[in-house]
């Protein structure tokens, strides 16, 4: 059987056409599936019973179960889910004022080994299906406030470009009006800087926002934290996002984590500014890390990161 979320809503109209039904009904289900949460076909009531009952035969909607929740004083919450093969990912749920915003997967483990990041402590194992990013989304939506994400981010699991087609093909029906109709605008890609993907992203014909996960200023420190950096040197990167930023005239976010004795001294901060000075779109996300024990992971103290903050802020 196959997960019918992995097909667009032009392959579903041909899967009907190819059974000598209307191609209109995609449209139809498409909005059982993700507007309304359908959990089987039965519920699709304004299909014909023997359309419903091939649907049955030939797809299935859901395939994650949800292992564990946890939810934090803020009203943030972390889902454990479980995949058909018994493998495990994560999504999140972020409430703020005014949005609500769902962080998902794209894979299952993470090969790029990121040394201040957990989700590459198990190792990679594979990449996610479309049907599989979506489906992250339609549990989430349940456990939002008013059943409702304002926003999509691809930062949970993996590493988007490394799962580019899938991403993208999820990323397209998250942003259609027959699907979640979540603007493209409203739907982040975060990437550990792997420059192919930058620039077919800058190519594609839909306003996603990009991030970029830089967590340091000099390529000895980036490669150290971020092996990536060897095949991807900082100097390549920027200009990456340079030629993105001319190419689409969108934004680029620059993600950084702030680690004790690691990237967030005031000459971090210093060159931290220099590498971006010449980006006319930019902007810097600080986050204190979070502490990793098997890491040896801990964020600065309050003054350190106060320094560094207000250093950039000035430039």
């Amino acid at each position: 059987m196959r997960d019918i979320k992995d097909l667009t809503l032009n392959e579903l109209e041909e899967a009907l056409i190819d059974w000598n039904e209307s191609p209109f009904h995609a449209k139809q289900i498409f909005s059982w599936v993700y507007k309304k949460g359908a959990g089987s076909f039965e519920q699709m009531s304004d299909l014909s019973v023997n359309l419903r009952k091939r649907l049955k035969e030939d797809f299935y909607i859901y395939g994650l179960s949800v292992a564990s929740e946890l939810r934090s004083c803020d009203g943030t919450e972390k889902l454990l889910f479980k995949l058909r093969d018994g493998n495990y990912i994560e999504g999140v749920i972020i409430p703020a004022e005014g949005r609500v915003t769902g962080c998902i997967s794209s894979q299952v483990g993470c090969k790029f080994a990121c040394s201040f990041c957990a989700s590459g402590l198990s190792g990679f194992k594979r990449n996610l299906t479309a049907g599989e990013i979506l489906e992250q989304i339609l549990f989430l939506k349940t456990y939002a406030p008013e059943n409702k994400l304002t926003h999509i981010v691809f930062m949970g699991t993996g590493e988007p470009f490394d799962n580019y087609d899938n991403v993208m093909k999820a990323a397209r029906i998250i942003n259609s009006e027959y699907a979640f109709n979540i603007g493209a605008r409203r739907i982040t890609l975060s990437t550990n800087g792997i420059i192919n993907g930058i620039e077919k992203l800058a190519g594609e014909k839909l306003q996603i926002k990009l991030s970029i996960s830089l967590h340091a200023a000099d390529d000895k420190t980036r490669s150290a934290l971020m092996p990536i950096n060897k095949k991807y040197p900082l100097k390549k990167l920027i200009d990456a996002c340079k030629d993105y930023i001319e190419k689409t005239d969108r934004q680029v976010t620059f993600e950084y984590v702030l680690i004790k004795g690691v990237n967030s001294a005031l000459k971090d901060a210093q060159n931290l500014s220099k590498i971006l000075k010449g980006l006319r779109l930019c902007k810097i996300n600080l986050i204190p890390a979070n502490p990793i024990r098997e890491l040896k992971i801990e964020p600065p103290n309050k003054l350190d990161i106060l320094l560094f903050r207000d250093y950039l802020l000035k430039q």
